[in-house]
């Protein structure tokens, strides 16, 4: 959506969502509030005058996006939130957070395919082990709904086009493999303790407060920051490779409407993508030009090529009628004009 606060309009097919969000009331919880899609859930659910709990423990977030987000929203609306400093792997962090909460929206995770192949047991705690914590903690407290982050990840070697929420494959990562672990913890949970549960099977995620440097930061602001400083960028195979790239908006809205969209299954995945696919050379080009506006030697770049990465997925093309059907959900930035709107912001980063 492009703005929360730009009113109803912003959610397309489903003008009627600001106003039910608003009417339901009751406390949320972010997990990975200081991350990059939890730091835009709780800056949404603010300028929705929510109540909001956030728990992070700062291993891959930053305090400097709930800086912005105080920014953002001004003193009143950011009194509606309390942190919790605190780590999923913690029985007693995870009942702190969830008390008197009504929805959980869980995006705290170790994300990055390679840094679970380097790191496969620290990808597990974090990923299946606090999931299954908090989880647990979730329906000890009597939290209404349990909405996760899940990944694209799960449909695995399948070579089906488009991926399709009732078909997937083998997992080819550790990190995969957690994600598929926490769909089955959530389908069982769900199932056997009347928790209703909701997984986003999240398609290349990208926007504002993603961090583009580091060893796993993802392409779209890793290749940014590049660009903008006249550094090499690097594609890994040929540029053949294709992801379905989805503006952060797009997954809040999915959040959001996950949890106040009445469900007749206990346990629910849903693809959220824009349902268009784009290979890495024709990234690379939009991502040249958009940047040339603002450093014009960009557009004269070209990329490097090396080997194809252990644990990818040669291509990726989301199927999001399901999720259009059940939730409502209407994707409103593609991503041409998601990076048009993230643009802003990787620039100013990259330039302090």
């Amino acid at each position: 959506m492009a703005a929360l606060s730009g009113g109803p309009e912003a959610w397309a097919g489903t003008p009627d969502a600001l106003a039910r969000i608003g009417a339901v009331g009751g406390r949320w919880l972010v997990t990975g509030c200081a991350g990059f899609i939890g730091s835009n859930l709780v800056q949404a659910l603010l300028e929705l005058d929510q109540e909001v709990v956030g728990l992070d423990n700062f291993s891959t977030g930053h305090r400097r996006n709930l800086a912005e987000i105080e920014r953002l929203v001004g003193s009143q609306r950011w009194a509606g939130f309390r942190l919790v400093e605190g780590d999923l792997r913690s029985p007693d962090d995870c009942a702190t957070a969830v008390q008197g909460v009504r929805y959980v929206l869980h995006q705290a995770a170790l994300g990055s395919v390679p840094r679970s192949i380097e790191r496969p047991l620290a990808s597990h705690a974090s990923n299946v082990d606090g999931f299954a914590k908090l989880l647990d903690a979730a329906r000890l407290a009597g939290v209404e709904r349990f909405v996760y982050a899940s990944s694209s990840s799960v449909y695995g070697d399948s070579p089906e086009l488009p991926k399709v929420e009732e078909r997937i494959g083998a997992p080819l990562s550790p990190y995969a493999a957690t994600k598929r672990f926490d769909e089955l913890w959530a389908d069982v949970v769900a199932r056997t303790y009347a928790l209703p549960c909701v997984g986003l099977r999240y398609f290349n995620v990208f926007g504002a407060r993603q961090d583009p440097d580091g060893a796993y930061a993802a392409v779209i602001p890793r290749w940014i920051a590049a660009l903008l400083r006249g550094e090499p960028v690097r594609v890994h195979g040929d540029g053949s490779t294709s992801r379905d790239f989805c503006h952060v908006d797009n997954a809040v809205q999915a959040n959001l409407l996950a949890a106040i969209t009445p469900l007749a299954s206990p346990h629910e995945a849903f693809n959220i993508a824009c349902g268009e696919r784009t290979s890495l050379a024709d990234l690379f080009a939009m991502l040249a030009d958009q940047v040339g506006d603002v450093r014009p030697g960009a557009r004269g770049a070209r990329p490097q090529h090396g080997p194809f990465r252990p644990g990818d997925v040669r291509h990726s093309l989301a199927d999001i009628s399901k999720a259009r059907t059940l939730l409502g959900y209407a994707p409103t930035h593609g991503l041409a004009d998601g990076l048009r709107k993230a643009m802003p912001w990787y620039l100013g980063l990259v330039q302090r």
